[in-house]
């Protein structure tokens, strides 16, 4: 099949076991709100953040690993998850010494009280994890979305029974989110037959060693993109001003902002899974180059185009996300989306390199641009936040992303250089932040403004996205 094509038809494929998942985590973020005051909004994000954070470094991301080597046909997929399944089980035991120290980091203050169940939390979201991404690795597509229905489905009806009928709150999000992921991974583990390669007479050595350096390296980058991701909440809840306001309920209010954004982020998620599967498989071709160089331009004007929409049509969805009826508070939230958004797009692009560096065996790469990422956002955060609040830190999470997508293009070219034209981009986000600037300032008015710069990114982006579809539909190779 032509790589065009299975990267649009895994897209599809990805997409449509992703839609009715995310129409269900609109409605749980709605479910969210009404249910948790901003504080608790704040504790809830702030346990997924350690979660995110704990992953990754007791695992020894073998997540990443049993990808990139799943895919290969080089290895065999039964050593592969074997290696990958015992590295990762260890880890976790291992951190069951480690959560409990959490409670005296100060600003991890509003996880005390929460570290049994967020051990339990993180052992189920890994064991999903290792079942849900070696059935992606096996070419399991079209199962891989299913358990993505099923998932947050199951997660919808518990997090119905936790926290609106039993009123649990964050605890009942916990509880919700590990029933769910223990479902999930048992699923798998027997429908696709997982349990017949895990085999403990396959522990290899060599093939641990090769996991464990191409792994490595993405734990610490891991761990900082999440950080990175999470820092402004952390500042803006542990900061003091006497100009704006700060603090845990502020810090609940920036996350809801952040819910539109993943609008956009979680699309982009859709298109990574099947990027990231296309950049291994075409690794060794000769056409790599204008492979990458094609499928960014029209990657690229998607994006633009969808973020500009989204900007056009913050306050519906906002309103549609957010649920403003018992916390009121939440209901400014959507001023702060608009540059979030904008932060989004860099993201996006940023997994999209992301996706060369895995496919390359570059993990270093990844670690040291993430590296720098934040360092530049929390020298921001520390200037920005104190004088402009929560607009600092959407202001701090754009700049920090926009250099880590230059820094990391930069990079690419100097090993992998493939056409790319910064003008596009750098017009395109002028326009995206003059919508912003619209909403920030004129709030109820600010669609007669923004309409003008929208028009010019669509306008700007029309033969790209006329481009990208002519590839995909035609039949002969390109």
């Amino acid at each position: 099949m032509d790589k065009y094509k299975r990267l649009a038809l895994n897209t599809v494929i990805f997409a449509v076991g992703s839609f009715s998942s995310k129409i269900f985590s609109l409605v749980l973020n709605n479910l969210y709100t009404k249910n948790i005051d901003p504080a608790g909004f704040y504790t809830k994000s702030l346990i997924e953040t350690v979660a995110l954070f704990l992953l990754p470094v007791f695992t020894f991301s073998m997540t990443e690993a049993i990808v990139r080597f799943g895919l290969d046909r080089e290895y065999e997929k039964k050593r592969v998850f074997t290696n990958a399944a015992v590295m990762s089980l260890f880890g976790l035991t291992v951190m069951l010494a480690f959560v409990p120290i959490l409670s005296v980091i100060p600003f991890l203050r509003p996880v005390r009280g929460y570290c049994i169940l967020l051990c339990i939390y993180v052992w189920t979201s890994s064991l999903r994890q290792l079942c849900s991404q070696f059935t992606r690795a096996r070419g399991l597509v079209k199962l891989f979305s299913l358990d993505g229905i099923f998932t947050t489905v199951t997660l919808f009806f518990f997090s119905i029974i936790f926290i609106s009928f039993m009123g649990l709150g964050v605890e009942g999000f916990m509880l919700a989110t590990i029933c769910s992921d223990g479902l999930s991974a048992v699923c798998l583990f027997f429908v696709s037959n997982i349990k017949r390669f895990f085999d403990l007479s396959c522990l290899d050595r060599e093939l641990s060693e090769k996991m464990l350096r191409f792994a490595v390296p993405l734990i610490p980058s891991t761990v900082m993109w999440t950080f990175t991701g999470f820092s402004d909440q952390i500042f803006i809840s542990n900061m003091h001003s006497d100009t704006v306001e700060l603090g845990d309920a502020a810090a609940g209010i920036y996350s809801a902002a952040t819910k539109v954004p993943n609008l956009l982020s979680m699309a982009a998620t859709i298109f990574s899974m099947a990027w990231n599967m296309s950049a291994i498989m075409v690794n060794r071709s000769r056409r790599k180059r204008k492979f990458y160089s094609r499928v960014l331009k029209g990657y690229q004007s998607m994006l633009f185009v969808s973020a500009a929409f989204l900007i056009l049509t913050v306050r519906p969805v906002s309103a549609l996300l957010i649920n403003y009826s018992t916390f009121p508070e939440y209901s400014r939230a959507y001023v702060y989306t608009p540059m979030l958004i904008c932060a989004s797009v860099f993201v996006c692009l940023n997994h999209f390199i992301y996706g060369i560096y895995t496919a390359t065996k570059r993990s270093m790469n990844a670690f040291l641009t993430v590296f720098a990422t934040l360092c530049a956002n929390l020298v921001m955060n520390a200037v920005f936040i104190p004088r402009l609040g929560i607009h600092g830190a959407c202001l701090a999470t754009f700049l920090s992303y926009a250099a880590c997508f230059s820094l990391r293009m930069a990079d690419i070219q100097r090993y992998e250089p493939f056409r790319y034209d910064i003008m596009e981009t750098v017009v395109n986000a002028v326009l995206l932040i003059l919508m912003s600037i619209s909403v920030m300032t004129l709030e109820n008015r600010h669609f007669l403004l923004s309409i003008f710069p929208a028009a010019g990114i669509v306008f700007l982006n029309r033969k790209e996205l006329r481009r990208t579809a002519e590839r995909i539909l035609k039949r002969k190779r390109v």
